[in-house]
């Protein structure tokens, strides 16, 4: 695969739709769509045989095996497989579901032809992209889940200084190389402490780092 492109997988059962999405997506030459899967049968048997892309579009309702499912056995067989969850579905605990289970962004089908290809390229640069609403529903759920956590379940020494301070920057949506300029450090070491936070936390992808931040309350950035 040529490494300049964002390679793309669509799963939609809609075929309507797979097509227009495909059509959206390739007018930026930055993008190429692999493969439409009309199910997630489909979507997991290309992925076992094939070339893997960068990202995967699913949506949720599909028959056979739907995105919920698809999204357990694409975490479980690619872990380093990018989800983006684009579906009709809007509710919290529909969000809130796909992004525990590892999908790094969700994206209901109304958005504007901006916005997702937008959320592609954080994703595919930066590793997640959640919108206001997905960070302020993951606050209330871990809030909710921790309310009768005691002080002494974290201790942040666990973490440390410069450990923190990327982990903002990763949170906040900077790359790579803006976290490096920002502390006139190196690429590799800043992907150096990204590796030991991922360890730390045991965290399988930046996704899971900024729930393990909202979680432990480490992060001012949720207004």
């Amino acid at each position: 695969m040529e490494s300049n492109l964002i390679h793309i997988v669509i799963a939609d059962d809609q075929r309507l739709f797979r097509k227009g999405i495909r059509f959206l997506l390739e007018r930026d030459t930055r993008i190429l769509v692999d493969f439409e899967a009309s199910d997630g049968v489909e979507l997991l048997n290309y992925l076992r045989t094939s070339a893997l892309p960068d990202i995967v579009l699913t949506d949720l309702n599909m028959p056979e095996l739907n995105g919920v499912e698809a999204t357990k056995l694409m975490q479980k067989e690619f872990s380093a497989l990018k989800i983006i969850a684009l579906t009709s579905h809007s509710s919290k605990s529909c969000i809130l579901n796909m992004i525990h289970l590892g999908a790094s962004c969700y994206l209901p089908k109304n958005s504007c032809p901006a916005e997702v290809l937008y959320a592609i390229k954080e994703v595919q640069d930066k590793g997640f992209f959640y919108t206001n609403e997905v960070l302020k529903y993951l606050h209330e759920d871990l809030l909710k889940h921790n309310s009768k956590r005691t002080k002494c379940d974290f201790d942040e020494s666990y973490l440390t200084g410069r450990e923190k301070e990327i982990l903002e920057l990763i949170c906040n949506q900077h790359t790579t190389i803006e976290i490096a300029e920002k502390l006139c450090i190196s690429p590799r070491t800043v992907e150096g402490h990204r590796n030991n936070l991922l360890l730390k936390t045991e965290s399988k992808n930046v996704a899971g780092l900024v729930t393990y931040a909202v979680k432990n309350d480490l992060l001012n950035f949720i207004k």
